[in-house]
């Protein structure tokens, strides 16, 4: 059999890449809107809060799906490993998540019960969110592999470094939801938003920075990738923290749309450098993506689908955005 004229793996590698963040930052707001419901001021501002993300959160978890299906079919033994190992981790985001659409029905037609869909939603964000923290820091600290099959217990992957990572991700869709809800709101509801995002960004700064120090000692090839030499890779967290200082800027001058793009910024720079510490390993600490990969017929055949579906995706997701665009109103909404 000839050789390949070109290598997908890349592609899809690059296609994953971009699938995940997409998700991060379109779902992550969403379910910072979740974790933040408990403390907002009065049920009006919880009305608010729900109505801002109402008519895109099911759109959102469309990067969910396509980075599942992906995965499945580009590179089959990261299913092979992380499904074994992370059993219970998926299973509480998956949960989280089905809470969540639940409470999206039932909360505003409820009448008695109303605080238990409150709850509902609260508690599926805050654990579908931990969940996904804790399985990027599983995906960090490495798998136990022998002959591409996990050998590990069921909860290897729960460790003090991926309770971190739970909770900074936690404190990371918090901070997004907090700017977002800037955008997106005014009144009472939106100054609210402004004075929460100043000590969640104080949070997120020391969780992400504890993560930062206490990876090289989870994996050495991290820690080697980062100190063995000095290089481009150090910009990353000098632009990470550039955003934030961006974000604490444009809370304290009250520019509603600035301190939003600024937590992206943040949540990128950060998701590029876990990519480079790691490359090119997508199931550590043994398997490259090359060897992870499928057949390079079976890529073709998936990239040709996908040539189709992610530009009706980024399209329908653009023309969603741009239709409920504008602040959302007391009494308006979702019902």
């Amino acid at each position: 059999m000839s050789e390949p004229v070109f290598d997908l793996t890349y592609i899809w590698a690059a296609i994953m890449a971009f699938g995940v963040i997409m998700y991060v930052l379109m779902d992550g707001f969403d379910l910072g809107q979740g974790i933040l419901f408990p403390f907002a001021p009065d049920e009006e501002s919880r009305d608010i809060m729900m109505n801002s993300v109402a008519p895109v959160w099911d759109g959102n978890e469309t990067w969910l799906i396509l980075g599942g299906a992906g995965l499945l079919a580009a590179f089959p033994l990261v299913y092979a490993v992380f499904l074994p190992a992370l059993y219970i981790g998926v299973f509480l985001l998956l949960a989280g998540l089905i809470f969540r659409g639940v409470a999206f029905e039932f909360r505003f037609k409820a009448r008695t019960s109303k605080y238990l869909w409150n709850w509902a939603f609260a508690g599926g964000s805050i654990v579908a969110s931990f969940a996904q923290g804790a399985v990027v820091g599983a995906y960090i600290q490495g798998f136990e592999v022998e002959n591409m099959r996990y050998v590990g217990g069921a909860l290897d992957w729960l460790t003090p470094f991926t309770v971190l990572t739970g909770l900074g991700l936690v404190a990371g869709y918090g901070l997004l939801g907090a700017t977002w809800l800037i955008l997106k709101s005014e009144g009472k509801t939106q100054a609210w938003a402004y004075k929460i995002t100043p000590p969640l960004l104080v949070a997120v700064l020391v969780v992400f920075g504890a993560i930062g120090l206490y990876t090289p000692y989870v994996d050495q090839y991290v820690s080697s990738r980062w100190f063995d030499e000095i290089s481009i890779a150090w910009i990353l967290p000098v632009l990470v923290l550039l955003c934030a200082i961006r974000v604490y800027t444009s809370v304290r001058s009250k520019r509603d749309g600035s301190p939003f793009v600024a937590t992206m910024g943040m949540f990128v720079f950060t998701y590029l450098a876990m990519l480079y510490s790691k490359w090119p390993y997508v199931v550590p600490p043994d398997y490259t993506f090359h060897q992870a990969a499928s057949a390079h017929e079976s890529q073709l055949f998936l990239l040709l689908g996908l040539l189709f579906v992610i530009p009706f995706v980024l399209v329908y997701t653009a023309w969603t955005y741009w239709v409920f665009r504008g602040k959302v109103k007391a009494g308006v909404g979702y019902h």
